[in-house]
């Protein structure tokens, strides 16, 4: 087996690595509303969310091409493979970090910002396409300001819809509903976010010479897709507890507004070939809902500590990942 090969076997297994992180990491904002508002069980919620995601994921491609090709063109850099495992090796490095302490950070600002990072350290500055990778950076702060926009719309409306409702049944329909809204925001996700860790597959097949296209080779998306499921099965515990119980108090009818709202949010952006960042947008839809149900019940410390969160992670994995590129150039030609 040549290096080249060999390389193509540790990227593979580095980004099927990186969609089960996401699995457990990312996923876990997706049914952390139901489990708080105990419309589900833990259990049902994470057998729910690992088959919706399996599902969304095959059967979605556009994001992967843009991953593959948006940010740095395959075909021109000299040194992709190694940019490739140093782009994936930050990005997991950040997820775990962000997963052990807690915070909803975003999988997709890591990978981005760390595939950005090492397409400088290798090829300079203009090794980067900056028109491509500016829209990503676009959808990826837009979808998080329409999410919660969209979120504050739909509760305002709830709200004053069922403002003389008994809260007993109101709140039984709604556990009914989230039902449906967990298994459309698990769906969701795997539209996007298994797509990203295809891309990145894709991106290093072209760079090897093993593929001409960034078209997703169908072994790519099914095992990219059972990773992710697989890692959702295992769940996110201290991120669903971040998410579901403190940012605000999330009642059935909210969780309902939030799922709806940062789904519809995420769907679009896959039909659009976007890649954006589902805890974003999850979090967002939450403190949406929290502000149209009563702004001061949101907890804006925690809130904060999440933006802070997003706002740092592309500039240090970036610097991570010229980093690692750094330190694998010396081993590998």
């Amino acid at each position: 087996m040549d290096l080249t090969m060999v390389l193509i076997v540790i990227i593979v297994i580095l980004a099927l690595g990186f969609d089960f992180i996401n699995g457990f990491h990312d996923t876990a904002n997706a049914i952390a509303t139901s489990i708080s508002t105990r419309a589900l069980t833990p259990r049902a919620a994470i057998i729910l969310a690992s088959l919706m995601n399996l599902l969304g994921a095959i059967l979605f491609t556009g994001v992967a091409k843009t991953i593959g090709g948006k940010v740095a063109d395959p075909f021109k850099l000299h040194h992709g493979l190694t940019v490739v495992i140093a782009t994936l090796v930050a990005a997991i490095l950040w997820n775990l970090i962000t997963w052990w302490r807690g915070i909803p950070s975003s999988s997709s600002h890591a990978l981005i910002g760390a595939l950005a990072g090492a397409v400088v350290a290798s090829e300079g500055w203009h090794g980067v396409n900056y028109s491509g990778f500016s829209s990503i950076v676009m959808g990826l702060v837009f979808s998080p300001i329409i999410a919660f926009a969209l979120g504050f719309i739909i509760m305002f409306i709830l709200k004053y819809a069922f403002a003389y409702a008994s809260p007993h049944p109101v709140n039984k329909v709604f556990r009914k509903c989230q039902w449906v809204t967990a298994a459309f925001q698990s769906f969701t996700h795997g539209t996007n976010d298994a797509q990203k860790a295809m891309g990145i597959i894709t991106m290093a097949l072209v760079v090897g010479g093993f593929q001409s296209t960034l078209d997703v080779a169908l072994w790519v998306k099914i095992a990219a897709a059972a990773s992710m499921a697989l890692g959702t099965s295992l769940g996110g515990w201290k991120i669903i507890k971040t998410m579901g119980t403190k940012i605000f108090k999330i009642e059935p009818i909210n969780g309902f507004a939030a799922d709806l709202s940062s789904a519809s949010v995420i769907l679009g952006a896959t039909l659009t070939h976007f890649p954006v960042s589902t805890t974003h947008a999850i979090t967002s839809s939450i403190l949406g809902v929290g502000s149209a149900k009563k702004f001061s019940s949101v907890r804006w410390n925690v809130a904060g500590r999440i933006v802070v969160t997003w706002i740092i992670t592309i500039p240090i994995v970036a610097v991570l990942a010229a980093a690692i590129y750094a330190v694998l150039r010396l081993f590998l030609p």
